[in-house]
C-alpha cells in the first residue's frame, strides 16, 4: 500500500470527507514539522487556517487552506517520512551544517531530497551506527531519557585494561563526578599492548566513554557504535546506509 494512502486512511470518515484533526498533527504528519515547532508557530500567530489566525487546540481537515509564515501548504507536496540507519565514518561531524565547511553526515545521504536530521550524536573521531530522520516526533521519542534505549559500542584502547579500570568504566558517576547510569562493560579481548571492550549505555552523556577512558589514563584508538536497541550495524559498510519503514525501525530500536 502506498505510504501516504496508509496515512490518510486514518483520517478519512468516508470516501469524500476528512476528519478534523489537531493542527499540530497535520503539520507534523504531512509537512515534516515537529509537534513542538508547530506549537511555537501557532503560538507566535504564524499559522492561518482558512483566513483566520490559528490558536493552540484548533483543528482542521486536509482540505482546509493552511498557511504557515505566509506560504500556503499543499497536501500534494507533503513530506515523505524517512528513517535511515547510517554507518557514520570517522572524520564526519554530526550536524546539518558547519561554519568551518567540514564534512557532515548529510554528505553521506545526499541521495535524499528531504531534509534529514541526526538522532543523537557521534563525535568526529567516532564511527558507527547513527539514525537520521525528518520525523521530529519520532526523533524526540527515541532521544527521550525515559526510553532508556541501549546503545552498544566497540572500544579499543591503547593498553591492557586492568580489573580496577574495568570497574571504573562500569561506574562512570564516581569516575566523572556526575550523575550517570552504570555502564555494562565487557572485556572482549586483551592484546599485547591494547584491549577491546564492549560498552553498553542506557543514557550516554556528551563524550562519556572518551572522558571516562581519559580519567583512567586510557587512550581511545577506536570508538564504534555497533547497535541502538535491537538495530545492529551488522554488515553495513562505512559510509553506507539502510532505509527502514517506521514500523520496522520502531520495533527494532525498542527491542
Amino acid at each position: 500500500m502506498d505510504f501516504w494512502v496508509s496515512i490518510l486512511d486514518g483520517f478519512l470518515t468516508d470516501d469524500k470527507d476528512f476528519k478534523k484533526i489537531r493542527l499540530q498533527k497535520i503539520l507534523s504528519e504531512f509537512f515534516g514539522v515537529s509537534r513542538r515547532k508547530a506549537e511555537v508557530l501557532i503560538t507566535e500567530k504564524k499559522v492561518v487556517i482558512n483566513g483566520k489566525t490559528a490558536e493552540l487546540g484548533d483543528k482542521a481537515d486536509l482540505k482546509a487552506k493552511i498557511c504557515v509564515l505566509g506560504k500556503q501548504l499543499n497536501i500534494d507536496n507533503r513530506v515523505q517520512k524517512r528513517y535511515i540507519a547510517l554507518y557514520k565514518t570517522k572524520g564526519y561531524i554530526t550536524t546539518t551544517n558547519d561554519e568551518k565547511n567540514r564534512k557532515t553526515i548529510l554528505d553521506l545521504v545526499k541521495f535524499f531530497k528531504e531534509r534529514l536530521y541526526p538522532i543523537g550524536r557521534l563525535d568526529k573521531d567516532s564511527e558507527g551506527l547513527i539514525l537520521l530522520t525528518n520525523d521530529g516526533e519520532f526523533a524526540n521519542s527515541v532521544m527521550h531519557p525515559s526510553k532508556k534505549i541501549k546503545k552498544t559500542y566497540e572500544v579499543v584502547v591503547n593498553q591492557r585494561v586492568s580489573k580496577k579500570q574495568l570497574e571504573g568504566l562500569k561506574n562512570p558517576s564516581t569516575l566523572l563526578k556526575q550523575k550517570l547510569q552504570k555502564s555494562q562493560v565487557c572485556l572482549a579481548k586483551n592484546f599485547l599492548n591494547k584491549s577491546k571492550l564492549i560498552i553498553t549505555l542506557k543514557e550516554g552523556k556528551n563524550r562519556q566513554i572518551r572522558r571516562a577512558c581519559e580519567a583512567l589514563n586510557l587512550k581511545v584508538l577506536l570508538l564504534k557504535r555497533v547497535s541502538i536497541g535491537g538495530l545492529k550495524l551488522k554488515n553495513l559498510k562505512p559510509g553506507n546506509f539502510l532505509e527502514l519503514s517506521y514500523e520496522k525501525i520502531k520495533r527494532l530500536i525498542e527491542k
